[in-house]
């Protein structure tokens, strides 16, 4: 089975084609801003990254640069920087160009200030744009897809609607050589056992037992009970009590193929199959992970309850336009929102429709998004915000 896309130098394939301005470092949004206020056709990739990031998370968020410029969506970028940040605008740079991608930089300390900045900015960008616009799609495999899955607005009803047919989407992408990522930690809590019995040798479910065994310590090092944000108020208003019933509906938007690995936050699956990536459960952190990691799609399978009534996506950074995302709505009662939804799986409740049947509608939307039909997020595009990036460690 094959979809229209864009064929990258590197042999992957963008599903969308966009001409991207990343900033190394927050201090240089302003540039980024100003540089697509000038040129039609760009995407500033504006983001919280600042030099107080230490350890780890620096070496995080140079890995999370490097990934938001390698993704295949992206046909071409400029990298914008002040000159004083911590990680080095050349060495993001050299990173991205071994996914054969067009690279530019520019700096306020080695091109002259923020004008003689702004104006070599706009003529590279504008031949970047025009290249890009050259671009037509073609016909490509299904395997050279790669999406990402969240859950959100979790309730009773998670495990028998919107999560399982997720997961029957997920299975027929699988089959067909597809990689599927999902994510957030936390909800694999009372359930991590379940899903590692899925995992293809030990190796792989040792590392899954290991994400959810830090994430438990660094818990009780908060001395917090989980039950304090796990579940949510709004998960106890749809009707779960406890986090492994929030944890084993969570699991279901995985499907039922075997787990190929356990992935760190990030990280790009080599190999077709389902991967579980370690990741906070906050959309904005985590489908910028996903992102990073390749993914040229994102799923965002909703229970219902007041999430659903957002009409956008809660705690989803719209400044991530490069990444589409497909809203699942599994409530019948809260089918007054429906049309602010990409498919809507609250039929599986009123028994009009099978898990099957609803997981295939999904899947043929993912055909259908990847060739290029817009989702209703991306219709919705007066809303910005600021990308987030993870940080779980000591911020100076």
């Amino acid at each position: 089975m094959n979809f229209l896309g864009y064929k990258r130098a590197n042999g992957s394939v963008g599903i969308r084609n966009y001409v991207a301005i990343i900033p190394t470092i927050g201090c240089a949004n302003e540039i980024a801003f100003e540089l697509a206020s000038k040129v039609k056709g760009v995407n500033p990739m504006l983001h919280n990254h600042a030099c107080i990031r230490v350890g780890p998370d620096l070496k995080r968020a140079e890995k999370t640069l490097v990934g938001m410029g390698s993704n295949p969506n992206i046909h071409s970028v400029l990298l914008v920087g002040i000159g004083c940040e911590g990680i080095k605008i050349e060495e993001i740079a050299e990173k991205i160009k071994l996914e054969k991608k067009r690279v530019e930089m520019l700096s306020i300390e080695k091109d002259g200030g923020y004008q003689n900045l702004i104006d070599k900015g706009i003529t590279i960008l504008s031949d970047m744009v025009a290249k890009a616009s050259d671009e037509t799609r073609v016909s490509c495999d299904i395997k050279n897809l790669t999406i990402g899955i969240k859950c959100g607005g979790s309730g009773s009803i998670s495990a028998i609607s919107s999560n399982p047919s997720t997961g029957k989407a997920s299975d027929i992408l699988v089959s067909k050589g597809g990689k599927v990522i999902f994510s957030e930690t936390a909800e694999l809590i009372g359930a991590e056992k379940v899903l590692a019995k899925r995992a293809t040798g030990e190796d792989v479910a040792n590392k899954l037992l290991n994400f959810v065994n830090q994430m438990n310590k660094d818990i009780y090092n908060y001395g917090v009970d989980i039950l304090g944000s796990e579940p949510t108020k709004g998960n106890i208003q749809g009707g779960l009590t406890t986090i492994e019933e929030k944890s084993l509906g969570a699991i279901a938007k995985g499907g039922t193929t075997p787990l190929m690995g356990a992935l760190e936050y990030g990280e790009k699956p080599q190999k077709p199959g389902l991967y579980f990536m370690d990741g906070t459960t906050q959309a904005s952190q985590l489908f910028l992970g996903m992102f990073t990691a390749g993914a040229q799609l994102q799923i965002f399978s909703f229970a219902g309850g007041l999430p659903a009534r957002f009409r956008g996506l809660p705690s989803y950074p719209c400044g991530l336009s490069t990444l589409p995302v497909i809203k699942i709505l599994g409530s019948p009662e809260d089918i007054s929102e429906k049309q602010y939804f990409d498919v809507y799986a609250g039929d599986i409740i009123n028994g009009d429709k099978s898990i099957d049947e609803v997981g295939e509608e999904i899947f043929q939307e993912i055909i259908s998004v990847s060739s290029g039909k817009l989702t209703v997020t991306e219709k919705r595009t007066n809303y910005k915000e600021l990308l987030q990036f993870y940080a779980n460690g000591v911020l100076m």
